[in-house]
């Protein structure tokens, strides 16, 4: 087997695995150990200041091909929103993501979505114009970026997944199910009123 069929093979398995996680219900997951997260607050996890892993590199091409790295808004709250235009409840949620998104950005408040296995950036663009989404999407056909969070941390495992990172570029809170715009509040305001 040459190294590209087993690069192939690995990024095809890889997919599969958020395919069979994705695009759920939610749900509950983390948690025990020293992970140093509380699990569980309407699917909600967070994690104490003082006891935060950074997020990984997040950097790329958006959706409409310019060049974004997440680092770059270190000093502000980041919410990011993994979402693919395949996933009913992405679009369920995508209209309260507009709408806080548009009420916060002058509040110290950066909204980033990672599209991913979409295979062209088409439905994505349009995914976001149909809900009025302003802010930008990486893009990440192949879900490379979800993989760079360290397992047993507030990483994404399925779709959507929304997460929350701290001024410091560290991730505070997740949520592995749809949110409703009180929901993505809840995880936002607490974070937003750390010192």
């Amino acid at each position: 087997m040459t190294s590209r069929s087993r690069l192939l093979l690995a990024a095809s398995a890889a997919a599969a695995a958020v395919t069979l996680s994705a695009c759920g219900a939610g749900g509950v997951s983390g948690g025990g150990g020293n992970t140093n997260f509380v699990t569980g607050n309407n699917g909600i996890d967070t994690a104490a200041k003082g006891h935060r892993d950074a997020a990984p590199d997040l950097s790329g091409k958006t959706i409409d091909g310019k060049t974004l790295d997440v680092a770059d808004y270190k000093g502000k709250v980041v919410v990011v929103n993994i979402w693919g235009s395949w996933c009913g409840p992405c679009r369920a949620e995508g209209k309260y993501f507009a709408k806080v998104s548009k009420e916060y950005q002058d509040k110290g408040v950066q909204f980033v979505g990672i599209n991913t296995r979409d295979s062209s950036t088409t439905p994505a663009v349009a995914f976001e114009k149909d809900r009025g989404i302003t802010y930008p999407s990486l893009y990440d056909p192949t879900g490379k970026l979800m993989l760079r969070f360290k397992k047993g941390t507030l990483n994404p495992q399925l779709v959507p997944t929304t997460l929350i990172l701290d001024r410091d570029g560290k991730i505070a809170a997740r949520a592995l199910q749809a949110l409703s715009e009180e929901s993505l509040l809840k995880m936002i305001k607490p974070v937003l009123a750390e010192k």
